[in-house]
């Protein structure tokens, strides 16, 4: 997924470095013409350039005002909540475990992005993650690969696996991820998230733990 619309970005460099330049210009002689001592000041446009692109892919392109129309990805940094329902079935009962409840904890950068799920007995940590966008409806998606650790208490009957997970965000009514996942374990399930808050946690929460 192209992390900044082109079109914009063209017209929004080329500004940028001319305003660079004649504020650079106008300090330096005090005067808006183009000179040779202008023409000196050019290595020190590209240094103010260099750290203002600095300055926006630290900070600026999370700004809200600038999503949709600059910046195509949304915004995902975070800790999510939600539940994981499985289709995985109890041998010899026919009977499929209730959903239970998980945080994804999303790490995002201007060009990377991680994802951490916790369950109340498993750790997965993305080996990948991608966001993508479908060219004629839109739609965004975060897909990642994972790796999924339970603790050793539960090891038993859950070992270590693999896994993948696509999720649709949703902008509206509330923020929101929704999607599937299945494992090398040949189980699939569904995964609900809303948005939780901007902290990024470290481990289960206990609020979920005493009334899972």
């Amino acid at each position: 997924m192209k992390n900044v619309r082109r079109e914009a970005v063209i017209w929004i460099n080329l500004a940028t470095v001319v305003i660079t330049w004649v504020i650079l210009i106008f300090l330096s002689t005090r005067e808006l013409q183009i000179s040779w001592e202008a023409v000196k000041l050019l290595p020190e446009v590209v240094t103010g350039y260099t750290v203002l692109y600095l300055i926006f892919v630290t900070w600026i392109w999370r700004l809200p005002i600038l999503q949709g129309w600059l910046v195509t990805f949304p915004d995902l940094q975070g800790t999510w909540q939600g539940t994981l329902s499985t289709t995985w079935q109890h041998p010899g009962t026919d009977k499929t475990a209730p959903p239970i409840p998980i945080i994804l904890v999303i790490k995002q950068s201007f060009d990377s992005i991680s994802c951490v799920l916790y369950t109340q007995e498993s750790i997965s940590y993305s080996n990948a993650a991608l966001l993508s966008e479908e060219e004629e409806s839109g739609l965004k998606k975060l897909s990642y690969v994972y790796t999924n650790t339970p603790e050793l208490n539960a090891r038993g009957r859950s070992p270590i696996h693999d896994g993948a997970a696509i999720l649709r965000i949703i902008s509206t009514p509330k923020r929101s991820l929704k999607g599937e996942y299945w494992t090398n374990r040949k189980t699939t399930g569904e995964i609900e998230l809303t948005f939780r808050s901007r902290k990024l946690l470290e481990n289960f929460p206990d609020d979920l733990t005493s009334t899972a």
